[in-house]
């Protein structure tokens, strides 16, 4: 056979035609912008170790959502920084909290047109800094946490959350949740399970954005040891039996094969979450000239949908979709 007819090339040969036959493609629907947000009126604050991050209180959060939307991202994730901390995390389910005021409002605003997303988790919330409620000894107390945490989740589905979506990473609550939104009679809201989640180093600049650092020991005894996928794939099987309606991998950059096992298994959409660590190298790189941003960050979006997420969750949605990276 003449090599003629053995030419790949042919549908590299122009823009247009490398379009025409991508395999993996990333619309702005499938974006999901993270949000810090603030107590009080009129805050910003900038995140040193996240460029072009920020915190925000309700107002400030409105007006950037509003321009988000315009860009073409429909979804949002919210973390808040309460304004007291104790053992227990027991404000978790505060009325008055940014998180759920924040929700409040963004629904009010924005009604079906925004996704707002809500992070389920006791670690912002607890003055040691834990996803979970701490013995004396210092051990993660699993099922006595459980509590909290559906409080949590209520509280944000109350104030008019779309998803919840629980990042503790502690056994059984994706079913607890799941059953507390349900007698609650919110049955009509989605819950995003943290499925798969590393105990990772990336998360080195989202523990300063959220104030979520632990004082003491590590979370290696809950998340996952990063040497593992086929526990992934055990945690995905729970939290589908325990009733999740999306199931997340995070980190995603460094666990592309983890999120392309998910999703050959996955019965439900499945998310990755492309970290603060991920994010920040990528910021700090491109700040010295040592990377291009734009094609870097769209070649790390397109990686994603290619190992087979169908939602992203990254810091850079609205750099890359403001700056037509896509």
């Amino acid at each position: 056979m003449s090599t003629l007819n053995r030419r790949p090339r042919r549908l590299r040969v122009t823009p247009a035609m490398r379009d025409l036959v991508a395999e993996a493609r990333v619309h702005p629907r499938q974006l999901i912008q993270p949000h810090f947000v603030l107590p009080g009126v009129n805050r910003r604050e900038p995140i040193a170790s996240m460029p072009g991050i920020e915190r925000l209180s309700v107002d400030l959060l409105l007006e950037v959502v509003a321009e988000d939307l315009q860009l073409g991202i429909g979804a949002v994730l919210l973390f808040g920084l309460p304004t007291a901390k104790d053992p227990r995390g027991d404000c978790v389910a505060d009325p008055d909290s940014p998180v759920t005021r924040a929700v409040a409002a963004l629904k009010a605003r924005f009604g079906a047109d925004l996704i707002v997303m809500t992070d389920v988790c006791l670690c912002a919330y607890t003055d040691h800094g834990h996803c979970g409620l701490l013995s004396d000894e210092g051990e993660i107390l699993n099922d006595e946490s459980l509590p909290n945490l559906v409080k949590m989740a209520v509280a944000h589905a109350k104030a008019g959350a779309d998803v919840v979506a629980p990042s503790d990473m502690m056994d059984g609550r994706v079913e607890a949740i799941r059953a507390g939104l349900d007698a609650e009679g919110l049955s009509h809201v989605t819950l995003m399970s943290y499925s798969v989640k590393y105990a990772s180093a990336y998360y080195g600049p989202f523990r300063d954005a959220a104030d979520s650092a632990p004082t003491s020991g590590d979370r290696q005894t809950h998340q996952m040891d990063a040497r593992n996928v086929r526990e992934a794939l055990r945690e995905l099987d729970l939290d589908l039996e325990e009733g999740a309606d999306i199931v997340m991998v995070k980190p995603a950059l460094a666990y592309l094969d983890v999120i392309r096992a998910v999703a050959e298994r996955s019965s439900v959409p499945v998310a990755c979450y492309n970290v603060s660590g991920e994010y920040s190298m990528v910021k700090a790189a491109a700040a010295r000239g040592w990377i291009d941003e734009a094609k870097v960050v769209r070649e790390t979006l397109h990686a994603f949908a290619r190992a087979g997420a169908d939602l992203i969750i990254t810091y850079h949605a609205r750099s890359a979709l403001k700056g037509g990276w896509l």
